[in-house]
């Protein structure tokens, strides 16, 4: 536990200072991170983040995260769209699978493609936020904490009745409970002081889809590595695993407040 914390101090040291600034700073902290994130998805199926097919897997990702206040000049400037350009990509994937004779093959070309959309749609948004304001980055982040940490000492008093044993044997039904109602705590707080929702009613609405998404997000990561035999997705975070470890929920939180139109 004690290692856990140190961690997590250490890591927002660094983190918190470029949320704040925003612009530049930011934008490349975040395709750092999802490039670390990228690193720990493909290693789980035995693919080298440098290699030529890594590297292409990198560029499509690099295409993602290119925020909509980019694009528009960098896209105007190559003549193709941002969806052009990827699918470009996975035209070139594809065909290195013939160029190798099938070393890499159609699956790992697959996995690369998903894994692409996986890490880089969560982090797309969490830059996207960000121009927002910082109150919603902050909001979203804290959702995502406060939940984990909701439905683990909750998990831990009373729980009983396990979630999901078969992915992951530790959560159980009255931790996510317990994370979603501590998740509507602390937005109704927040709200007090930075309000980013016109009613209470469309703030826990949101807050409870946001932590319930969050913790499937959770899940959908542990399913990762339990098929693919990893205790941790990596060992950047010492106590906490990976980058994946840690942004698990984030890559679908943050598409999903989009998707409702509450940030922004």
């Amino acid at each position: 536990m004690k290692q856990r914390i140190l961690t997590a101090i250490v890591a927002l040291i660094f983190f918190v200072p470029v949320v704040v600034i925003g612009g530049l700073p930011f934008t490349v902290a975040v395709y750092a991170i999802a490039t670390i994130g990228l690193y720990e998805l493909l290693r789980m199926r035995d693919i080298q983040l440098f290699s030529i097919e890594g590297i292409l897997t990198w560029f499509a990702l690099a295409i993602l995260l290119m925020p909509a206040n980019w694009s528009g000049t960098v896209f105007e400037m190559v003549g193709y769209t941002k969806i052009e350009m990827t699918f470009a990509i996975v035209l070139m994937l594809l065909i290195y699978t013939v160029v190798v004779k099938n070393r890499f093959t159609f699956d790992h070309a697959a996995f690369s493609v998903l894994g692409v959309l996986y890490v880089g749609i969560g982090f797309y948004y969490l830059i996207e936020t960000r121009l927002f304001g910082i109150e919603y980055v902050v909001y979203a982040l804290m959702v995502i904490w406060v939940t984990d940490s909701g439905a683990y000492f909750t998990g831990r008093k009373i729980g009983k009745r396990k979630l999901w044993p078969e992915i992951s044997p530790n959560k159980t039904v009255e931790g996510f409970v317990g994370g979603v109602l501590s998740a509507v705590v602390f937005a109704c707080i927040f709200q007090i002081y930075f309000p980013i929702a016109s009613t209470y009613i469309i703030l826990i609405v949101v807050t409870i889809i946001a932590s319930i998404v969050g913790q499937l997000g959770d899940l959908v990561e542990s399913a990762l590595k339990r098929h693919y035999e990893v205790k941790d997705s990596g060992k950047l975070l010492p106590g906490h695993g990976g980058i994946l470890d840690r942004f698990d929920s984030l890559l679908f939180v943050l598409p999903l407040l989009h998707f409702l139109h509450f940030v922004g």
